[in-house]
């Protein structure tokens, strides 16, 4: 292969070397701090940090860490470093080399559709993972009908998938007022007409309009009779609300997740918010079946990608394996979710402001709000 042969991989082809558990050599073209705070991650990826400034006069200093048996992929910011250092690599001999199409910002807004389950008449749920932040929104197709959980900004990844479904999206709905990502919950709904749902207790500022998420409000998916049942769990914030899904499957927005539980800090009511957080966890969702599949509205690290990429599992489970849900003791319950917390996400303040429509950024603005991880878990990197 020569340079001028040298081929691109998108997220979308990246994401399924992932999933598939392929192996892989990643070479962050990145600064150290920028790599340190976010970067690719896998179950089977050997990588390494080499800034492009060190590299402008050539990769000799690198050279020999760069393996000839495995798949190579040069990663930077937007992509015109990678593409520079994955050529230089090629010129001197090394084969199977790509660079990643439209860099980091592209990783960070693909969106991948996951099969989460089926429903017991007909229909489905699907899980949309975002690999490259964390974050997982859902749709529930069934009868003509969709309704979209925890939708991104990224819409329009939505609205092609119902129509490829045969699917009219009825309701769009936010667990919570998000602070780790913006919203695409109201964008959509305005769009495609839906209904668009919001818990009160976590509208008091908010400059739209939209309809209660509260536990007697009737959300109804197709002639089927999918019901999607609130389910008021305070905590990660005062207003979130689960959802039970077909009596099968419950979406716990960014109170439980597959290896931790949600922080109550991203409001500044951490110490206000602990005692919520512990009653939604340790007694609302002990009330229910245990052999509910826990649908999350993020994941901390690239080891919860289960099959086919899905991150779910069963409520009994987590209650004998997460340890969130293992500390019997309150005041060690208290420590946890209160000190020695992860690094808060970026600019979240600004995307909380965004979510309440104060704030209305350009597209560009709002991507360099959201890059970086989630960490929306206590126990997240």
């Amino acid at each position: 292969m020569t340079a001028a042969e040298l081929k691109g991989i998108t997220a979308g082809e990246l994401t399924k070397k992932i999933i598939n558990k392929n192996e892989l050599f990643i070479l962050d073209v990145r600064n150290d701090s920028d790599f340190q705070d976010w970067r690719i991650e896998g179950t089977n990826i050997e990588m390494i940090n080499a800034p492009y400034f060190d590299l402008i006069d050539g990769v000799d200093a690198i050279i020999d860490k760069i393996p000839d048996d495995k798949e190579v992929v040069v990663v930077c910011a937007k992509e015109g470093s990678s593409l520079f250092v994955a050529e230089q690599l090629v010129e001197q001999g090394k084969h199977h080399v790509s660079y990643l199409v439209g860099g980091m910002k592209a990783w960070s807004e693909h969106l991948e559709p996951v099969l989460a389950g089926d429903l017991k008449d007909s229909g489905a749920i699907y899980q949309f993972v975002r690999i490259g932040k964390g974050c997982l929104s859902y749709m529930i197709v069934s009868g003509g009908e969709a309704a979209v959980i925890d939708t991104l900004r990224m819409t329009e990844v939505m609205e092609d998938f119902a129509r490829e479904k045969n699917a009219v999206i009825k309701h769009t709905l936010d667990t919570h007022l998000h602070a780790d990502h913006i919203s695409g919950g109201l964008k959509l709904a305005q769009r495609t007409g839906a209904a668009y749902w919001l818990p009160p207790k976590d509208a008091d500022e908010v400059v739209f309009s939209y309809n209660k998420l509260e536990e007697h409000a009737e959300i109804t998916v197709g002639n089927t009779s999918i019901h999607i049942q609130p389910i008021y769990s305070p905590g990660h914030t005062i207003g979130s609300t689960s959802l039970l899904v077909d009596n099968q499957y419950l979406l716990s927005g960014d109170i439980l997740f597959v290896q931790s539980i949600g922080r109550p800090d991203l409001a500044g009511k951490a110490e206000d918010w602990v005692s919520d957080l512990r009653d939604t966890l340790y007694n609302r969702y002990k009330q229910l079946p245990e052999d509910l599949i826990v649908l999350p509205a993020h994941f901390g690290k690239a080891t919860e990608l289960g099959e086919g990429g899905k991150v779910s599992a069963r409520l009994g489970d987590l209650f004998k394996e997460n340890p969130g849900l293992n500390m019997e003791n309150e005041l060690e319950f208290r420590k946890a979710v209160t000190e020695n917390l992860p690094p808060q996400p970026n600019a979240y303040q600004e995307i909380r402001q965004v979510n309440m429509g104060k704030m209305t950024p350009t597209d560009e603005e709002q991507r360099d709000m959201e890059i970086g991880p989630n960490r929306c878990a206590i126990h997240d990197k």
